[in-house]
């Protein structure tokens, strides 16, 4: 890719993230830390479906999580420009303090603050390991939800949800 075709997706990344300006509002502060950086080798706006459509090599960076994907779909709303829902498909990796949560795809809900992860997800604390059929990462209460789980304990004194001693 050239460097003026770079430029132009810079562009155009910045201002579909100027249109999403609100979306982290004081309410949403809490939920997710900081704006969202999204950025990728190609973008697709469509303003008739309220999408954006970010490929190859995404990395999406909050100041509190990083989620890495070959391609996200982001849904907003029309009239807020607020993130509804975003898509994450292929070698999806999700980073956030010492955890790292990796799968084939991802989905994230913004209203409920829920990442479901899909095709062989896998959560991984210190050398604590959590895998299954689907999991549910409840950010607001840094909790999980394993469907078919298998986890793998060594480290004991994990503090995460992850692996946590009870």
């Amino acid at each position: 890719m050239t460097g003026i075709s770079r430029f132009m997706l810079f562009i155009v990344g910045f201002g579909f993230l100027l249109l999403s300006a609100n979306v982290f509002s004081v309410e949403k502060a809490e939920r997710i830390k900081g704006p969202i950086t999204i950025t990728s080798e190609r973008l697709t706006a469509d303003n008739q479906a309220h999408t954006a459509l970010f490929e190859s090599s995404v990395i999406a960076k909050t100041t509190d999580m990083t989620i890495y994907a070959d391609r996200m779909l982001v849904y907003y709303d029309k009239d807020t420009g607020s993130v509804k829902k975003i898509d994450a498909v292929g070698g999806v990796k999700l980073i956030r303090e010492n955890r790292v949560i990796t799968s084939k795809e991802a989905t994230y809900y913004a209203d409920e603050e829920k990442v479901i992860f899909t095709g062989e997800p896998k959560a991984v604390e210190g050398e604590n390991v959590v895998t299954g059929n689907k999991m549910t990462y409840l950010m607001n209460e840094d909790r999980f939800l394993v469907e078919g789980s298998k986890v793998f304990l060594i480290n004991r004194k994990s503090t995460g949800a992850v692996g946590k001693k009870q």
